[in-house]
């Protein structure tokens, strides 16, 4: 499982960086209804580049799983919204079907972190 934690913390740091380095198109995947959506991105980007680092460095505790998790169920309205709208994902626009498909493989995303 150590190379599913280090995949993961991978994953998870370079999209917490890329919230910084293109905040405007993640900025858009808000919903339009929440308020201060760019403090919003730049937030979960450090909570996701924090996540990432944990990941690689050591085993996670169970509590630790169960934020994480939690984290990804905040941020869920935005992969909804995002499909919802059609927005494109940075520079790319991905069929609908697949903008979808990513709300379920966010489960499988949790599941995956709670068996680590």
């Amino acid at each position: 499982m150590k190379i599913v934690r280090i995949i993961l913390g991978t994953m998870f740091s370079m999209i917490g960086l890329l919230h910084f380095k293109d905040e405007q198109s993640f900025r858009k995947i808000v919903p339009d209804y929440l308020p201060l959506r760019k403090t919003a991105v730049l937030v979960t980007g450090v909570v996701e580049i924090i996540i990432g680092i944990y990941f690689i460095l050591k085993s996670p505790s169970n509590l630790f799983k169960k934020l994480t998790n939690l984290f990804l169920i905040s941020v869920m309205p935005a992969n909804i919204y995002m499909a919802r709208k059609s927005l494109p994902l940075g520079n790319k626009q991905l069929p609908q079907w697949m903008l979808y498909a990513r709300i379920p493989l966010q489960f499988i995303l949790m599941k995956t972190i709670t068996k680590l």
